[in-house]
């Protein structure tokens, strides 16, 4: 059985300690995916936004998981550390997402990292949790991308959505992190780095997690170079 060790947790939380101090982990800058503060959006029309998230539950399809490296599929796992079962673990460097079990056990993930997965490390916790949720996209993007135009006031929450099937928002001190765990219609993208976004995982596999975590679940992202 593969084993997340309680040497490599402590390495990701050693490097986390030094790049911040306590506390600074609650703000972050206008994710590039995710924009800003939904109301505040320039040029926008908060009226004319979508609902947080889509009132149809869409059906979830299976992804053929040989397309997909078998160390990145849903698997139990090992765990030498001292969190508490519940725990979330992010470690974008190695591609994984790991749910802390009873028994010295994790649920371990394959996620893809989008190049803000890479920008915040912390503690925080799941403040909101949304099915199918909307995706704004930020001006800048509005201004360079065609399709993210035309959804200026924001998508629908859907199987065409670039957040996926469900979303997991992190909080720090009270403060959006604006950091996400979320589905993705890019199953191809599991285990690699991307471009965009945060932690993106298998819609099946973050309809799953969602189901496991509570909001007020606590989450650590250890720190990793892009």
């Amino acid at each position: 059985m593969n084993t997340l060790s309680r040497r490599s947790l402590l390495s990701g939380l050693l490097t986390l300690s030094v790049m911040a101090a306590p506390g600074a982990f609650a703000l972050a800058q206008p994710h590039p995916l995710y924009g800003g503060n939904e109301g505040e959006l320039m040029g926008r029309d908060p009226s004319l936004f979508p609902p947080p998230e889509s009132p149809v539950d869409f059906p979830i399809t299976a992804v053929d998981l040989d397309s997909i490296p078998e160390k990145y599929h849903r698997q139990i796992v090992g765990y030498e550390g001292f969190e508490e079962p519940g725990t979330l673990i992010v470690d974008p460097a190695q591609r994984f997402l790991y749910l802390i079990l009873e028994n010295g056990s994790a649920l371990r993930y394959g996620v893809g990292v989008g190049r803000q997965g890479f920008a915040w490390s912390g503690e925080a916790t799941i403040q909101m949790k949304r099915r199918w949720p909307r995706w704004i996209p930020p001006e800048e993007m509005t201004f360079r991308d065609a399709k993210a135009a035309a959804w200026s006031n924001g998508m629908p929450g859907g199987p065409e959505n670039p957040l996926g099937a469900r979303a997991l928002y992190l909080f720090a001190n009270g403060e959006d992190t604006l950091y996400r765990i979320h589905g993705t219609n890019e199953p191809n993208s599991i285990g690699k780095a991307m471009s965009s976004g945060c932690i993106r995982m298998l819609n099946e596999d973050v309809a799953d997690l969602f189901e496991r975590v509570p909001k007020g679940a606590k989450v650590i992202v250890l720190s990793a170079e892009i």
